[in-house]
């Protein structure tokens, strides 16, 4: 125990969840009422079929299965019944025979040749059938060339002999050599535990095999058996679910040479997804576990079964570790198979936790006003408001603002100098440069716009790039003759 808390720390409890003992200083369960189930823990399915009717006449056409699916009373009933009849009625068709040809009452007669030699009554003709049947052979009794309706008979008596045996011997070793046994050798936890694993809610259960021998191509399946109602409004009393268990990274495929911890991540994909501690309480469901895969020493396949009621589902526990490394070996300790240990687990369901993480981080904000609700999306307006920072918007805001493209500088100076960028939209983008100089304010704007207004047009021409000012034909007149008539537009509106 000191070792455990060393390991685990003080805040862990052992539970160990057998039928023997309820844990350390655990209090004893509380008696529930005992559940349906719809697979036992022995693996064994509670299906009766009922009112077949007619349908009964299918067993007889495959004969051979039914003998084998009954149980071994009854096999072994079939058994001894099959081969008595059989023995009687071959017997007294010797006897019969005898009886037809007066054998019986010239047994004694040294003179007379029976049909089959030292066959006075009807125990002597049994006796007869089963010397012959079993190939024993004293050669007290024996048939004689006399007789071919003997001869016939004994014919008959080979093929129906060697059927009966054929089909009731088979029957029996396929009885015998069933791998359901197998399956008592593969054990499952008695209690599954849902807690945390890698930071994601894991539902987990333990699966071992006692035998050295190992099970070839093991693979295992999950199945959530859950009442539910269609929007259609039928409703599905046994609706199967399949709860993945590692079916995409093979995980599912297992090695199984000492207990393994089966897992299922909790996700959006998982029926699971909105169970919660609290709403496990109310929740009626039953998770049927299948292990399957190919006896080493016969190669047959072999099926093993248990289910977990949401009773059996231990919330916020963890299983006991059973391997340790010893000199030369690792050691299993099936003790603790079953045992499990308590573990800090948030009791809300994943999706509440990411509907919390949702709310509470700030950069989910442009995620949550793509909701449909107009009071959340005035709300998420309002707070990217008040956050102030331009450069914190989406990109898709960033372009509708025109704002995404320019330096943080420029971003504050924009305030201020915003209304000129609408007088200066269309002029070509060497002006535009030209003109939206930053740090330069409201009143030195007009102050310059007027003294531009005023000096000669020599100095506005002098002022423009190389490029225009071979347009304007360098001289210190107008240049409005000289530029296109789109450019001249534009200056006579920048002017005037």
């Amino acid at each position: 125990m000191s070792a455990l808390r060393k390991k685990f720390g003080d805040d862990y409890q052992v539970v160990t969840t057998s039928s023997s003992g309820s844990g350390f200083n655990q209090p004893p369960p509380e008696k529930k009422r005992k559940r349906q189930r719809f697979v036992d823990k022995n693996g064994r399915c509670n299906v009766q079929h009922g009112n077949l009717g007619g349908e009964t006449s299918r067993y007889l056409s495959d004969l051979f299965t039914t003998l084998v699916d009954l149980k071994w009373r009854w096999n072994l009933f079939i058994f001894i019944l099959t081969y008595t009849v059989a023995w009687l009625f071959m017997a007294s068709m010797w006897w019969f025979i005898a009886y037809i040809r007066g054998d019986l009452n010239k047994a004694h007669n040294d003179k007379y040749t029976p049909c089959v030699a030292n066959v006075y009554n009807f125990p002597s003709a049994f006796l007869f059938f089963i010397e012959t049947e079993a190939t024993i052979g004293y050669g007290y009794r024996y048939i004689t060339d006399k007789c071919p309706e003997g001869i016939i008979l004994f014919l008959f008596q080979s093929i129906l002999g060697s059927i009966v045996d054929a089909f009731l011997i088979g029957c029996m070793f396929i009885k015998m050599s069933q791998p359901k046994k197998r399956a008592e050798t593969l054990m499952f936890s008695e209690h599954a535990a849902i807690s945390m694993r890698d930071g994601k809610l894991t539902l987990m259960f333990r699966v071992g095999n006692l035998r050295n021998s190992h099970m070839v191509s093991a693979q295992i399946r999950c199945k959530l058996l859950k009442s539910r109602q269609t929007p259609e409004g039928e409703f599905l009393p046994l609706d199967q679910l399949e709860l993945d268990v590692g079916f995409s990274t093979g995980a599912d495929q297992l090695f199984l040479v000492s207990p393994l911890t089966i897992c299922h991540v909790i996700d959006t994909k998982s029926p699971f997804y909105d169970l919660s501690q609290r709403s496990m309480q109310t929740e009626q469901f039953e998770i049927v576990v299948i292990l399957e895969g190919i006896v080493e020493t016969t190669g047959m396949t072999c099926q093993a079964r248990t289910s977990y009621t949401e009773d059996e589902v231990l919330w916020g526990h963890r299983f006991f570790p059973v391997i340790s490394l010893e000199e030369g070996f690792f050691k299993v300790d099936y003790s603790q198979f079953h045992a499990t240990f308590e573990v800090p687990t948030p009791p809300y369901s994943v999706k509440e936790q990411e509907e919390a993480l949702l709310l509470s981080s700030p950069l989910m904000a442009p995620s949550l006003c793509n909701s449909g609700d107009k009071n959340s999306s005035l709300d998420c307006l309002q707070t990217l408001e008040d956050n102030d920072s331009t450069t914190k918007l989406p990109t898709k805001l960033q372009k509708i603002t025109g704002r995404d493209g320019l330096p943080k500088k420029l971003l504050r100076m924009s305030s201020t100098t915003s209304e000129m960028t609408y007088n200066f939209g269309e002029l070509p983008m060497k002006l535009q440069r030209i003109s939206s100089v930053p740090g330069v304010s409201d009143d030195k704007q007009a102050g310059k716009a007027s003294k531009i207004s005023t000096e000669p047009m020599s100095k506005s021409v002098a002022d423009l790039p190389p490029k225009l000012q071979r347009l304007a034909g360098g001289g210190g007149g107008r240049m409005d003759g000289h530029l296109p008539p789109k450019l001249r537009k534009m200056n006579s509106d920048r002017f005037t």
